[in-house]
């Protein structure tokens, strides 16, 4: 599926806002019957446009409330040290993304936290399974907009 039109753009926008709506409220939010808002669900999934629905728990709920960003300059830019370090990074379940970037930086990792402590063990833990040229760590004072809902 490849074009959406207004009907999917709406089952899309409220499936993100509440993934447990029940087709019979997405149908009429979205202007249609039931059964076809569930084949266009389906169609959806198949598509791999909804590539899973989810529960999004609250950070501090679970203590986790700090967000650490990780920037990470490496020596090594061959196909063996990436692969270790995607399965290292995979392996820390704290670790929520990892990115390959432009510019100055390498990579820049996403982690959410207890605290200092806890990212200073998951740091060591990380250094132990891959090597590093350059670590920098910034963390989150304020989160002043986050948001999982993609604009369709």
């Amino acid at each position: 599926m490849e074009k959406f039109d207004t009907i999917d753009r709406r089952i899309l926008t409220e499936l993100q806002r509440d993934a447990t709506i029940s087709l019979e409220d997405l149908g009429d939010r979205a202007g249609v019957s039931r059964n076809a808002c569930w084949r266009r669900v389906k169609a959806l999934e198949a598509s791999g446009v909804i590539k899973k629905r989810v529960a999004l728990l609250d950070p501090a709920a679970v203590d986790q409330a700090l967000t650490v960003f990780v920037q990470v300059r490496t020596a090594d830019h061959d196909a063996q040290w990436l692969q270790k370090f995607a399965t290292a990074t995979r392996s820390i379940p704290e670790i929520q993304g990892v990115y390959r970037m432009t510019g100055d930086l390498d990579y820049l990792i996403r982690m959410r936290v207890r605290d200092v402590a806890e990212y200073d063990r998951l740091y060591q833990k990380l250094i132990e399974k891959v090597k590093l040229r350059d670590v920098s760590a910034s963390f989150v004072m304020e989160e002043i907009k986050e948001t999982t809902e993609l604009p369709v």
